[in-house]
Order: structure tokens, then sequence, then C-alpha cells
């Protein structure tokens, strides 16, 4: 072989493993840079199924009907018939007050009585000795009227007197505290030797709850929602000491009184409440849901490919409301035309328009627009080094320089 030929092949030789060598970059480079749909973006099928719109708030757990005894007079408690959780009768006793005050009080009333009737007895006798000598015209009408007049006060200060024994009486009876309605105590703010006082404002002995089968949960529904609640709508809730378990109720009540704190406008909702296995207990807080709308078999799709938007992908401008021209030339503006979702066709990611309805917060009713069950719409972009996770904010994570 000459020397001319042995050059020519090593040329070719050379000129082979350059371009073997650029070829497998190109491929290399090719298959680390053009991933493909599912490398680049998470995805979840549209299907159909039911969704529910539900009001959730939250609220607490009260007797229907719960009563606070108290006392209309002051004393030292000197006995106590009842406790927590005591089951008690209409009529029966809680507890006692010291009497002796009360009892000294009557008797004392009951001597005002006796002197107040001899008096009146002193007053009559002295009106017929005047009568009789006024009929002899022993003596003026001006001193017969003044017999009268004694005899009247007496009558009076006697009436008096029983009034004060009557209510003497009374205090006696009101140092027994007895329970208005049968049901449960919940509460006990008092002990054995503690001195009540009865002021302008009645203190709070005891509460009894009348029937705790029967509960319900006051909660406040915030003024964008209340609209949506009605009498007799099912209402969920859980509770936190049966985090497992979900109770069932109805809307009861929708009051009518506002309650604004911090110019937040919210309404008392009462959701009644069957508690016959005597689980819930006043004062729990309740986890409500109202369901307030529903369909069923309708086409649905994620509430977070409403959101997506990809990462390589323009910022969209913002479009100016349409307007329609209503009577008068009066310019009204119309609502959003719909929401954007991107779909996978022919490996390509495609934005199609959709109108939507109900949402339970996961998954959105498709009322309109080019999409049909099957279809696959991006909801996360996923992390550029291609590991196959999803990013929890559907950026791209920066990445760390190694040196």
């Amino acid at each position: 072989m000459n020397k001319t030929l042995r050059t020519w092949l090593i040329r070719v030789v050379v000129l082979a493993l350059v371009a073997g060598g650029g070829f497998a970059g190109w491929r290399y480079w090719q298959s680390s840079t053009f991933k493909t749909l599912d490398q680049r973006y998470q995805f979840e099928d549209v299907g159909k199924g039911d969704v529910t719109q539900t009001v959730t708030a939250n609220g607490t757990l009260n007797p229907v009907v719960l009563v606070s005894v108290g006392t209309q007079v002051s004393g030292t408690v000197r006995k106590l018939y009842a406790d927590f959780n005591s089951t008690v009768k209409a009529g029966e006793i809680l507890l006692e007050l010291d009497p002796t005050l009360f009892r000294a009080a009557v008797e004392q009333s009951r001597g005002n009585i006796a002197n107040a009737t001899a008096a009146l007895k002193l007053a009559q006798a002295n009106e017929k000795r005047m009568r009789e000598l006024f009929g002899q015209e022993y003596v003026s009408r001006q001193d017969l009227d003044s017999a009268v007049q004694q005899r009247e006060a007496a009558q009076a200060q006697l009436r008096t007197a029983q009034g004060q024994v009557a209510r003497d009486q009374a205090n006696v009876n009101y140092s027994v505290i007895r329970s208005p309605v049968s049901g449960i105590v919940v509460s006990r703010q008092v002990d054995i030797g503690q001195t009540v006082a009865a002021s302008f404002q009645t203190p709070t002995l005891f509460q009894i709850a009348q029937d705790l089968s029967n509960m319900q949960i006051n909660t406040n529904v915030a003024e964008a929602d209340v609209g949506k609640v009605r009498i007799d709508q099912p209402v969920r809730f859980t509770v936190d000491a049966f985090p497992g378990r979900r109770f069932e109720g109805k809307v009861k009540q929708i009051r009518l009184s506002p309650i604004v704190q911090q110019n937040v406008v919210t309404y008392n909702v009462v959701v009644g409440v069957d508690n016959r296995d005597l689980k819930l207990l006043p004062g729990m807080t309740a986890y409500i849901n109202v369901d307030v709308d529903r369909r069923e078999d309708v086409l649905l799709v994620p509430t977070s490919a409403l959101r997506f938007r990809p990462r390589d992908a323009a910022p969209e401008p913002k479009k100016a409301p349409v307007s329609t021209t209503a009577a008068g030339g009066e310019k009204r503006p119309r609502g959003n035309a719909g929401a954007r979702v991107y779909v996978a066709r022919s490996e390509q990611l495609v934005p199609v328009t959709i109108q939507t309805g109900l949402s339970d917060g996961k998954m959105v009713e498709v009322t309109g627009g080019e999409l049909k069950a099957g279809d696959r719409v991006a909801t996360q972009n996923r992390i550029a080094d291609g590991s196959g996770g999803a990013s929890p904010t559907g950026s791209q994570q920066p990445r760390v320089r190694a040196f």
C-alpha cells in the first residue's frame, strides 16, 4: 500500500469517528432537552361524576333548652342536693340557703301584725264610743271624724304588717332553690358555705339542659353564602371528639339579626341535631357542611387544571369585559366568557376554553366548551430536572449549581 492510499484511509476513519461522535452527542442532547408531555407536565383524565356544592362553617353544640337557675335572695349555701350531671325533676330541691335571718324576719313581721291588730281594736272601740256620744250631742262632728280616721289608719297598718309577713315568708321559701324543669345539670357555680348575693342581677347557681337527646348547632354563615341556605337542608358535620364519624342534621332556623365583627357580616344559622345516643356534648365545636346544590353524571374537571399555566407560556393579556347595550343606551358589563384549560392532543398542549358550573373545591362541573370525557388536562408543571416529581407551586424549581 502506497503512502497516498494510507493517508486517504486514515482521513476516512477519522471523519467517520467524528461523524459518529457528533451524531451520538446530538442524540444525547435531544433526549435530555426535548422531553415528552408526560415528562414535562402532570395530567388527569376528564370524566363524568357527581358534584355537590357546599357551604362550610364552624359552630358550637348547645342544648335546645338551657335553663339558668338563680336566686332572688342573698344568703349562705347550707346544703347541696344536686351536682354536675345530676338528673333532676321539675320542682326538685337543688340547694338550700341558710334561712335563719329570713325566719327571724317572719317572726318580727308577725309581731307587727299583733301590734297592728291591737291598735285596730282600740281604734274601733273609740269610734264606737264617739258615735254614741255624737248621737247624744256630747261631742262634735270633728271628734267623730278624728276617731274614724284613727280606725282607718289602724286598718292600713294591719294590712301593711300582713304584706310584710307575706314577703318575709316568700323569702323563706326562696331560700330553697328548686329546679324549674326536668333535665340534666350541666353546670354548678356554687359550693357549700359560699355566700351568694342577689342584687340588680340574679346570680346563676345551676344550668340545666332540659333534653340532651335533641341539640342544636349555632353557627355563623358569611353573608355571601347565607342566600344559598334553606330551611330543612341536610347538614353533615364532624367534631374533634369523634374524628372518624360524620353526624347529620337539618337547618332549623336562619336568624335575621346580622352579626358584624370587624366589618364582616355573618348570620346565625341554627342546625337541629338528633343526639339520641348522647355522644355529642354541650360546647363541642362542630365543623358543618351544608349541601346547597348538586349535579349528577356531569362532566368534571379538576380545579387545579383551571389554575394551571404552562411554564413556557407567554403571559396572557388582560381582556376588557365585553359589554352589552341595554335599553336607553346604558352599557352593562357581561361576565367572564369562560375558563381556560390545557389539553394534551397529538403530543401538543392545546388551550381549550370551557364554561364552568358547580364546584366542590376539588372538581368543577363543565357546562360548555370543546372538552369531552377521556381528554387529558394538565394540572401541574413537573420539575425541570426530569425526576418525574411535580412542582408544588407549578413553576420551575431553582437548581443549585455545584462547584
